[in-house]
């Protein structure tokens, strides 16, 4: 792909990750009562679609650009700590597992591990900040909204792959 449809499809993906990202900010958290501070991640269905079009580097800059700008536009930059790990940590793992375990995962499977990932790396670094490892007694918790929101995004990341795998040749995971 040449560069000028590189930079298109990185400004596409950002903006409509950014624009996923605060459209979720005026929807009521359906985990509220169950896990506080547990979001959908509406957002990660495009660094999921970044990564199966376009591979590691491309998703890591779509993801880390975005985190930094929603952090920069909404003045959450304490916060941006936090979705800066995750995001880091669980595009990292959804790409080794569409690398190494793609015989035994779908895509849903992927998006359920990188949820799972984003909690773990959230989670490490509140415990750094706050300097308690206790913190990770709410895991079970965000674990547990994980799988749901995983499930959801990675069926999401799957119906739109249906509906636009045909313009990209590049595709290397099997969506069949």
């Amino acid at each position: 792909m040449n560069s000028t449809k590189q930079i298109v499809y990185f400004g596409i993906l950002t903006s409509l990750g950014l624009a996923l990202h605060i459209i979720e900010g005026f929807i009521p958290n359906p985990f509220m009562g169950i896990v506080p501070g547990a979001k959908i991640g509406l957002a990660n269905i495009i660094g999921l679609l970044a990564l199966v079009l376009f591979g590691l580097r491309f998703a890591l800059s779509v993801n880390l650009m975005r985190v930094f700008m929603a952090g920069m536009l909404t003045g959450a930059v304490t916060s941006m700590m936090y979705g800066l790990a995750g995001a880091l940590f669980s595009t990292l793992l959804m790409w080794a597992a569409l690398h190494f375990l793609q015989r035994f995962l779908s895509l849903v499977g992927v998006s359920v591990l990188g949820a799972l990932g984003h909690n773990v790396a959230q989670l490490s670094v509140a415990g750094v900040m706050i300097q308690n490892v206790r913190i990770f007694v709410y895991l079970p918790f965000m674990m547990f909204a994980s799988i749901f929101t995983g499930i959801f995004i990675g069926l999401t990341a799957y119906f739109v792959l249906q509906k636009v795998k045909h313009r990209f040749t590049n595709i290397t995971y099997s969506l069949t």
